[in-house]
């Protein structure tokens, strides 16, 4: 992090000392970028909600601890993001074998309709979500941090708690594949 410390840092120091329109300044700024990368990763509503209410509630927990170490929106997204991965295990059993297959099997989007006609620029970001969606959820969570939140490899390791190569390893396969759907 730079030597001076980012606003947000600021306002959650404050906070921290009592400054309750410190909180409400930095609920104000970050609340949509939060939910969208919450509802845009787990990809239902009701649990991007319970996450997203649990995420501020970890950062109200966490006022008097915080160090500013990592831009603000980092830590942030660090916190979702573990609760995130909290909810996936408790939510599904792993599958394996033919078990798996038959799930994604059941996921694959039909071929456009009319690939001779161009596209307009709702239908591509459309058919950009939708591929975006396909990737295994940490492609997809590497994806939707560097084009929504355009975190660094650096941030978006220390988020997910990944290693930067692991990290530019999950954005190389998971734009190899974006361009392998887009292209059909």
């Amino acid at each position: 992090m730079d030597a001076t410390v980012d606003e947000d840092a600021t306002l959650m120091l404050a906070y921290a000392q009592g400054d309750l329109s410190a909180f409400e300044a930095l609920y104000a700024r970050h609340r949509g970028t939060l939910y969208r990368f919450l509802l845009r990763t787990c990809r239902d509503q009701a649990v991007a909600e319970e996450l997203f209410q649990d995420t501020w509630s970890r950062v109200i927990a966490a006022r008097e601890r915080y160090q500013p170490q990592a831009k603000f929106t980092t830590w942030l997204l660090q916190i979702a993001h573990n609760l995130l991965i909290d909810s996936h295990r408790r939510k599904r059993p792993m599958l394996e074998g033919e078990a798996a297959e038959l799930v994604l099997a059941q996921v694959e989007i039909p071929p456009q309709e009319q690939p001779e006609h161009a596209l307009s620029d709702f239908e591509q970001r459309r058919r950009l979500q939708r591929a975006i969606e396909q990737l295994p959820d940490e492609q997809r969570t590497a994806v939707l941090l560097r084009l929504e939140q355009d975190l660094s490899l650096e941030e978006i390791a220390e988020v997910t708690g990944a290693g930067r190569e692991t990290v530019k390893s999950r954005l190389r396969y998971a734009m190899n594949k974006l361009r392998e759907q887009l292209a059909e």
